[in-house]
This record gives structure tokens, sequence and C-alpha cells, in this order.
């Protein structure tokens, strides 16, 4: 007597090998992907320009990111864009405000107008301000500046990890932590293809990091500073697998309920 589900189960180990021929082609073109850190730097540049904050023809490969030129917390941390302070006078409580940078890198101050804040550290704004009231309005002002909120020290975190987002950094942030911070990797995330997008100058700079060679202590865990952009990219050989494992359920089921 024939087994009436016996067709079925030959499709399936037809589905099953054709699937494990794909997946060995897919674990060759991983071998060879186009964002190992070894492809030229224009096709990585193209390729980068769909990652957040990487624009195409202005991105260049290195080993190590350096220490962004504008890096640095408390005082000595640059005021950005869109950062939002709290500007205190001393014993002139109209004078107090909380302001957000504007796109033109200005806030504006009552009697005083318009003045440069971005590029400065809230110390060098203090004595800025202070001397533009001192000049025409107040005698010897005393002036502080906080930053409330800091665009600065954010960091994008994207691609195969559980929690995409923005999310805050110190000046003791690093990789591990940051992909931590973002809910660790997704099951076919690749260890290997991990890409820290980092602007320096006037340049875009892009290093490639492996997760497992800084767990087993082969290399150092970087540090990561705000501004930075941390792209986790897939394992082709993982996504073939988690296919392969998806389809044999639905092939199985359909042998299984077909009268």
């Amino acid at each position: 007597m024939k087994h009436p589900h016996k067709p079925y189960v030959g499709a399936i180990g037809r589905i099953a090998a054709a699937l494990v021929l794909c997946l060995g082609a897919s674990a060759c073109v991983s071998g060879s992907d186009s964002y190992n850190a070894g492809q030229s730097r224009t096709t990585n540049s193209m390729q980068a320009a769909a990652v957040p904050g990487a624009k195409a023809g202005n991105l260049r490969v290195v080993k190590v990111l350096p220490t962004p030129v504008q890096g640095g917390e408390g005082a000595s941390q640059q005021i950005a864009k869109n950062d939002v302070l709290e500007i205190d006078v001393f014993q002139v409580d109209e004078l107090d405000r909380t302001v957000q940078v504007n796109s033109n890198g200005l806030i504006s101050l009552p009697l005083i107008g318009e003045i440069q804040a971005a590029g400065h550290s809230a110390r060098d704004l203090e004595k800025n301000i202070a001397t533009a009231y001192g000049q025409k309005y107040l005698q010897s002002p005393q002036v502080t500046v906080f930053v409330k909120e800091s665009i600065g020290q954010r960091v994008v975190v994207d691609g195969e990890v559980n929690k995409a987002g923005i999310y805050p950094v110190t000046a003791g942030s690093s990789l591990l932590g940051v992909v931590s911070q973002a809910g660790g990797l997704k099951s076919i995330a690749d260890p290997s293809k991990i890409y820290v997008y980092r602007d320096y100058g006037d340049q875009k700079l892009v290093a490639n990091y492996s997760v497992n060679d800084i767990r087993l202590a082969k290399k150092s865990d970087p540090t990561i500073y705000g501004g930075d952009v941390v792209v986790v990219f897939s394992s082709s050989s993982r996504v073939a697998m988690q296919n392969l494992t998806q389809i044999l359920g639905i092939a199985t089921k359909a042998a299984v309920f077909v009268p």
C-alpha cells in the first residue's frame, strides 16, 4: 500500500536540496561581500549613500577610526546645531533663557540678538555672551551656559540589531556597549560586518569591526562618540539558512495537512 504523503515528502527533499545549494552559493558570495573593507573606496562610497549620515563620494575606508576632531566632554565639548542650552545671567532673571541652537548655529538672546553658539564650547560662549552684555547693558555680567540636550552626544544604530534607533553616549561608551543598548544582534547579523561611520573634519570615515574579535580580546573595543553611525550588516549564509528553515516548515505543514 502506498503512503499517501510520499509525494510530498519527496517534494520536501527536493526543496531542501535546492536550498542547500543556494546556501553554499550564498556563503561564497558572503566571502566577497561588497561591504568588506578591502573593496575600493568608490564602491563603498556608492553603497554607503543609503546609510544615515553618509554621502556618496565623500567616504574613506580606514582600519581604525581616529578620535573625532571635535571630540570631548564637559567644558571642552563643542556646542552643535539643534543643541538646547540654558543661559543664566547672574541676578538678572529676566535675561535667563532656554534656547535651541538653530540650523545656522545661532541663538537669539534679549538685547544682544543673535550670537554664534555652534562650534564654541560652553565656557567660550559664556565669555562671548558676557562680553556682549557688558559692552552696552550690564556691568561685569556673570553668565553660565549649560548644555541641557546635546544632539552631538547621540549615536545612530542601524541594520541587523533588535532595536535600531538613536541612543545617548558618554565618554566611556564602546562599540559593544552601543550594540547592547540596541538590543544585541539579530540572528541573521554577521558579527564580522559591523561598520562605524564617523565625521572627521570635512571627511566621512568608515571602519569595519568584528564583535567576535572584540569578545575574544583579539581586538580592542573601540570608543564610540556622539555623531557616529553604527551599521550592522546581515550574513548571506544566515539569511539563506533562515529561509531554508522557514520553507521547510511550510512544506512540512503542507505534507501533513493535505488530505
